[in-house]
């Protein structure tokens, strides 16, 4: 343990100081820490972060092209996709769990990849690839292959983001920035029902080709152009250089890493870490593993997503209108995350914002799995989309939790990550066709992993403010300054 006793004993990081993975800093930046430690800076930097926000802003766009490319598949079925690739039984189910199969496999090497990488250009060009073959349906085995390498790809993006945020910003500030690139996911599900509308009724059957190859072909190739727009623009890790930043404001950026570190280790890297040295760092924190639990019973209990529009289906309209339908809950969803993330930010509290997000979600399956009423069972769809405010408020409750060292955080949130994913393989068996139009079984199922997860939640918050009570009364003993304290 630490002196503040609540971090864990990092003797293996210090044991491997030398295999740090970023890059070398330089005497001048150091120099540059130590003298912004004792100067007001507050001026340069909300301009680091007003710079910072607008280069990550993309971050949204990209996540907006990796949920649709992701999921246009729904879409795709409401217009002769099963029908035209002959699918039976649970070869449609087998297609979407097929990419989160890949996904899980390749997130936690990906995640220690990009340490010896420059994220501004690996995103991008997992980004490229997984453009290209979102085009690539043709047939079942076709589909199950292409799928497969899209979660191979795709992986890359999500816990490799969420890292660049958290190297870049506080912990106070994590939550609302989560929140921002979290929203990406919830304009996805309502844009992407939208353009997935217009595009489906314009193309019909234009030269020949069914529309929901044409919903592909157009995704995919704005994918791609996002993509190569998107080298140009990310930041790279704070340590490198990033040009856009004036040395004021970068010495300021390395000083808000060392004061979020805690221990001088966390951010003079003097070479490279061994990724098996990072991963028993993180698998051998049981922290680690509840959470990773946790996760994955919020996962679940979001499985609705990937046959929303099947769910909304049920309300009787044409396939147009029920996707048009499908927008206005997830645009709900994406106010709510960010004004509840705010607050959680603001509060500085996790468990109780994630607690009331999820218990809203209980409710919205409740009201679903016991009326047919289109009009409570639509409105049903906006409490059910908000629970992903929940999710968002707890990954950055997970990362500010598990933050130390940063390169072991890397392998923790795509640990994480994994986890919640292999939750979305028996997710897409939850929603069969024979259990509509009622799909009373599937809301049970998301009903019960929200209460687990909000039960896990709770017993988590309990030791860390147990951890929290413990470093209060040994800094009052040995007369310590406050250090580090977990948010509940």
């Amino acid at each position: 343990m630490s002196s503040t006793g609540i971090l864990p004993d990092h003797s293996i990081a210090r044991e491997g100081a030398n295999h740090e993975t970023s890059p070398l800093l330089s005497q001048s930046d150091l120099g540059l820490i130590e003298e912004s430690d004792y100067a007001d800076h507050s001026t340069e930097e909300q301009s680091l972060l007003r710079k910072l926000d607008k280069r990550m802003s993309i971050l949204i766009l990209i996540y907006i092209c990796n949920y649709i490319d992701r999921n246009n598949v729904a879409a795709a079925r409401l217009e002769g996709f099963e029908e035209d690739l002959g699918l039976k039984g649970s070869q449609y189910a087998s297609i979407l769990s097929v990419l989160w199969i890949s996904y899980c496999i390749m997130q936690v090497p990906s995640n220690i990849f990009i340490l010896d990488t420059k994220p501004s250009k690996y995103l991008p060009s997992c980004m490229m690839v997984w453009g290209v073959m979102s085009v690539c349906l043709g047939h079942f085995f076709g589909a199950l292959c292409a799928r497969f390498l899209i979660g191979f790809v795709e992986a890359a993006f999500f816990p490799g983001a969420l890292f660049l945020i958290a190297k870049w910003y506080k912990q106070s500030e994590l939550s609302q920035r989560t929140a921002y690139l979290s929203s990406g996911s919830l304009v996805a599900n309502a844009t992407g029902s939208l353009i997935a509308s217009g595009i489906l009724k314009i193309m019909g059957n234009a030269l020949g080709i069914a529309a929901w190859r044409w919903l592909f072909f157009v995704e995919g190739t704005l994918t791609v152009v996002l993509a190569l727009l998107a080298c140009f623009i990310l930041p790279d890790f704070p340590e490198s250089p990033n040009p856009w930043l004036t040395p004021g404001e970068r010495a300021i950026a390395l000083k808000r890493i060392k004061k979020e570190a805690h221990e001088p280790d966390y951010v003079l890297p003097v070479g490279k870490a061994s990724p098996f040295v990072l991963l028993i760092m993180a698998v051998s924190d049981w922290k680690v593993w509840y959470l990773a639990v946790t996760t994955g019973f919020l996962y679940l209990s979001l499985s609705f997503n990937a046959y929303f529009p099947s769910i909304t289906a049920t309300l009787g309209f044409s396939p147009t209108v029920t996707l048009l339908l499908c927008a206005p809950p997830w645009i709900f969803a994406t106010f709510t995350a960010i004004l509840l993330s705010k607050h959680s930010d603001k509060a500085g509290e996790r468990c109780k914002h994630i607690s009331f997000s999820m218990a809203g979600g209980i409710l919205g399956f409740s009201i679903s799995m016991s009326t047919m009423n289109p009009a409570l069972r639509y409105m049903s769809l906006f409490l059910m989309t908000q629970s992903y405010s929940g999710y968002i408020i707890f990954l950055a409750w997970a990362s500010g939790s598990l933050a130390h060292p940063p390169a072991k955080r890397a392998v923790v949130l795509a640990i994480l990550n994994t986890a919640g994913s292999l939750s979305n393989v028996p997710g897409s068996y939850a929603w069969p066709k024979e259990w509509g139009p009622d799909y009373s079984k599937s809301f049970a199922i998301c009903i019960f992993a929200s209460s687990m997860c909000i039960i896990l939640c709770w017993i988590f918050r309990r030791h860390l403010a147990r951890l929290n009570a413990d470093a209060d009364k040994k800094e009052a003993e040995r007369g310590l300054p406050k250090g580090h304290r977990y948010l509940l």
